[in-house]
């Protein structure tokens, strides 16, 4: 079997089975959705399928991340892939966690140094049935120019705690991601009594559907439910917007715990996998 690129003729039935998969690929599709093929932004991507009839896509986005909805894909396949990322930078692969082992293993990447690695159980939730808890005397604001130091420092620490980012690069990665947030409004910090007390936030969205991340809490203010209180505010705040979905990854059993007391259920296993010093050229 061997990989093609895709073209834009492609992209109704390839929008489709990224779709079907939204739980492990919504990066992928989010991506895709926002920026085609071509593009030169970060997150701007290309798409290759496998040939024949199997079912299966590789995504590399200019930034190095390597996205793969491939449930048909053999340890051949995914070594017949290898040409397609060489002599490109890689910082990471994406995807369901039995594709990604099988990936990582077949090509070899599974023995870089790696910052973050292992399945993390997926969940989902219609908005629907999202269960409300008791939020009196707690609010949500965006976060803003005034708001730009704490949420750096409190990025930095989530970039430590889950993504195993060097101590030495966290707080300059963390002020990129912040100004990411503030550009597109896409997190949110929860508020008691006029003291900021956890964030959240959107990694991903489309007009449905939208994919939670960067919930993060710091250490004096864990334990009391605030997390899920931020979380069930902001999906609060989009579904009248048309947002009828959410998908996340629970880092602990803790927070799992806390999806699952608000509606959510585990739907599967996704993998991030970041390598420690990046691959390639």
């Amino acid at each position: 079997m061997s990989w093609r690129e895709i073209s834009e003729e492609d992209l109704p039935w390839v929008k489709t089975f990224l779709r079907e998969n939204v739980q492990s690929a919504m990066f992928f599709l989010s991506n895709l959705t926002t920026h085609g093929l071509g593009s030169d932004a970060p997150n701007g991507m290309r798409v290759w399928a496998l040939t024949g009839d199997a079912r299966g896509l590789i995504g590399l986005s200019n930034d190095g991340i390597i996205h793969i909805l491939a449930p048909d894909a053999t340890a051949s396949d995914w070594q017949s892939a290898k040409p397609l990322w060489q002599g490109r930078y890689l910082y990471g692969v994406l995807g369901e966690s039995d594709q990604s082992e099988g990936f990582l293993d077949a090509t070899g990447l599974q023995d870089q140094p790696m910052a973050m690695a292992g399945a993390e159980p997926s969940y989902g939730l219609a908005l629907a049935d999202l269960r409300m808890p008791a939020s009196d005397g707690i609010s949500l604001i965006p976060i803003t120019e005034d708001t730009r130091a704490l949420a750096i420092a409190w990025r930095a620490s989530f970039r430590g705690e889950a993504m195993g980012t060097p101590a030495a690069q966290r707080v300059e990665k963390a002020s990129a991601d912040v100004s990411g947030f503030i550009l597109k409004d896409s997190h949110r910090l929860l508020v008691q009594d006029g003291m900021p007390m956890a964030m959240t936030g959107f990694n991903a969205r489309l007009p449905d559907i939208v994919q939670l991340g960067s919930v993060y809490t710091p250490p004096e203010t864990r334990g009391r439910g605030l997390a899920r209180r931020a979380v069930v505010m902001h999906l609060a705040e989009v579904r009248p917007q048309g947002v009828t979905q959410a998908v996340l990854c629970a880092a602990n059993d803790a927070a799992a715990r806390a999806y699952e007391a608000i509606g959510f259920e585990k739907t599967g296993s996704f993998t991030m996998t970041l390598f420690q010093e990046g691959v390639g050229a």
